[in-house]
C-alpha cells in the first residue's frame, strides 16, 4: 500500500507542477470581494463575515493550551509544529477579521498569510505522524516558507499588474490531494486518529461549498451567508480535531 501511496503522490506532484506551465497567470478577479452579506451591523461594515471569524480564535486557544498542558495526543517532537499551527489559527482570527472589514486585495494578503502558515504546518505534521517522522520536521519550515512565499508571490505580481496566483493555488491545493493519499495509504506509526484528520479534510469540503454557494445561502437563510458559515464549519471541523486527539490521549 505504502508503494501505491508514494507513486500516487509524485503523480500528483508532477501533474501539479507541470499544470503551473500549462496555464497562464491568473489574476485575483475583484468580484471575489463582492460577497453577499455586506451589512453594516452596530456600524461594523460586514459585521457577521468578521465577526464569525471568533470560532478560530477560540479553537486557535483551546489548541495552544491544550498542547502546552500535554492534553492532545501529540509526541513531544511534533510540539512546535502544532504550537504554529494553532497560534496560526489566532492570527486566522486578526488576519480574516482585518480583510472582512474592508475586502480588497491589500487586506487580503493578511487573510491568506495566516492560512499558508497553518495549511503547511497541518501538512508537515501528517506526514510526520503518517510517512516518516524525520522527514515531516525536516519539511516544517520549508513549508511554512513555500506557503508565505506563494502569498508573497501573488501580492507583488498584483501590484506589477500581472497577478498570479497559480503558486498560491498549488500550494493550497496539492497539499491537501496528498493528505487524502497519505491517510489511504499509510497508517501512522504512532497511533495518531485518522478520524481526527478526517473530520478536517471533510469540515474543509463542507465550507468550501458554502463558500461557494454564498449568495444563494444568504438569499435562501436571509440572516446569514454562505460565507460566514464557511468560516464556523471550519473552525467546527477544527475543534472536532482537538477532540478527538483529546479522545485519543484518553484511551
Amino acid at each position: 500500500m505504502k508503494k501505491i501511496g508514494i507513486a500516487l503522490i509524485i503523480l500528483l506532484s508532477v501533474l501539479s507542477i507541470v499544470s503551473l506551465f500549462y496555464f497562464d497567470p491568473i489574476a485575483q478577479d475583484n468580484t471575489y470581494h463582492n460577497f453577499a452579506d455586506q451589512r453594516e451591523i452596530f456600524g461594523i461594515a460586514n459585521l457577521l463575515n468578521v465577526a464569525s471569524n471568533l470560532p478560530f480564535l477560540i479553537v486557535g486557544w483551546l489548541g495552544v493550551y491544550m498542547t502546552i498542558n500535554s492534553k492532545l495526543h501529540i509526541l513531544e517532537k511534533l510540539k512546535m509544529a502544532y504550537m504554529i499551527m494553532f497560534c496560526g489559527l489566532i492570527v486566522i482570527f486578526i488576519g480574516s477579521s482585518y480583510y472582512h472589514l474592508m475586502p480588497n486585495n491589500e487586506s487580503l494578503v493578511w487573510d491568506r498569510l495566516p492560512m499558508a502558515v497553518v495549511f503547511m504546518s497541518l501538512f508537515s505534521i501528517i506526514v510526520s505522524e503518517f510517512v516518516s517522522m524525520d522527514l515531516g520536521k525536516k519539511l516544517l519550515f520549508p513549508f511554512i516558507v513555500a506557503g508565505i512565499a506563494s502569498v508573497v508571490y501573488w501580492h507583488m505580481t498584483e501590484q506589477i499588474g500581472v497577478g498570479d496566483l497559480r503558486f498560491y493555488g498549488l500550494v493550497q491545493f496539492l497539499p491537501i490531494m496528498i493528505i487524502v493519499a497519505i491517510l489511504i495509504f499509510f497508517k501512522s506509526n504512532h497511533k495518531s486518529d485518522v478520524y481526527a484528520y478526517t473530520y478536517l479534510l471533510i469540515a474543509y469540503a463542507v465550507a468550501k461549498v458554502f463558500e461557494y454557494y454564498d449568495a444563494q445561502v444568504y438569499e435562501y437563510l436571509i440572516l446569514i451567508s454562505g460565507h460566514s458559515i464557511k468560516h464556523v464549519i471550519a473552525a467546527v471541523g477544527l475543534y472536532m480535531f482537538l477532540i478527538k486527539k483529546r479522545i485519543a490521549l484518553k484511551r
